[in-house]
């Protein structure tokens, strides 16, 4: 398996795209008051969660072996 397959393959990658792209889309729902309703604990939690992932993300991306 080549570098750049196992890099797109990573066990961190497909959870921190969805956990990223849930985050986006209930900030600008919420910004538009769609969402307005959601506290804002639990934006700060999605945010976190992101955050964690893409660390755990790029920490895996970036081992050697």
């Amino acid at each position: 398996m080549s570098k750049s397959t196992r890099f797109l393959l990573s066990s961190f990658a497909i959870p921190f795209i969805i956990s990223l792209v849930i985050t986006l889309t209930v900030y600008i729902l919420r910004g538009m008051r769609i969402l307005g309703f959601l506290p804002g604990g639990v934006v700060l939690i999605l945010i976190a969660v992101s955050i964690i992932l893409g660390i755990l993300y790029t920490r895996q991306a970036t081992r050697r072996f």
